[in-house]
């Protein structure tokens, strides 16, 4: 892979993580509503798309912080989700067809992030949840799932909620 691939790459991710940002606080679009259960409507919906390649993780970390950043998440969240993206992938590279891409969804809520990173998958089974990859990605996402769709797509999705700041 080159400089100019990645900075391309890059680029892309940018240019995906400034459009979110021109839409209206508190007003959704391309996602509708939140997570079930939230309670919360989404304001935006982010999508990085990119070839199921290592190489390529760093785009996807970038566009993490900026986004949890945007939500005003601290610094050791931001910290904790993009370890989370870089494991969450790594586990789903492992099993990713070769030659295909990799999708990263970015949900945005009010105080909360859901991303959802899936591959087409060769042997469609979802990483083991008593591991202690899966402990990890647990205690930095806060909440994450394994899910098997059409097609043999394999998906991880995290969700980490932005802690109340305790001022006294």
């Amino acid at each position: 892979m080159t400089e100019e691939t990645t900075a391309s790459a890059t680029r892309q991710a940018a240019s995906a993580t400034a459009r979110a940002g021109d839409s209206a606080p508190g007003r959704s679009h391309a996602g509708g509503a939140g997570p079930p259960g939230s309670g919360r409507e989404a304001r935006d919906q982010v999508t990085v798309c990119m070839p199921a390649e290592g190489a390529y993780l760093s785009v996807l970390r970038t566009a993490t912080a900026g986004l949890a950043a945007r939500l005003d998440f601290t610094l050791d969240e931001i910290e904790d989700l993009r370890i989370a993206v870089d494991e969450a992938c790594a586990m789903l590279l492992g099993q990713a067809v070769p030659g295909t891409g990799l999708e990263c969804t970015f949900t945005l809520g009010r105080d909360m992030m859901t991303i959802s990173v899936s591959v087409l998958s060769q042997t469609a089974r979802p990483p083991a949840s008593d591991t202690f990859a899966w402990t990890v990605l647990s205690a930095l996402a806060g909440s994450v799932e394994a899910l098997i769709g059409p097609g043999n797509r394999l998906t991880i999705v995290l969700q980490k909620r932005r802690e109340p700041s305790g001022s006294v």
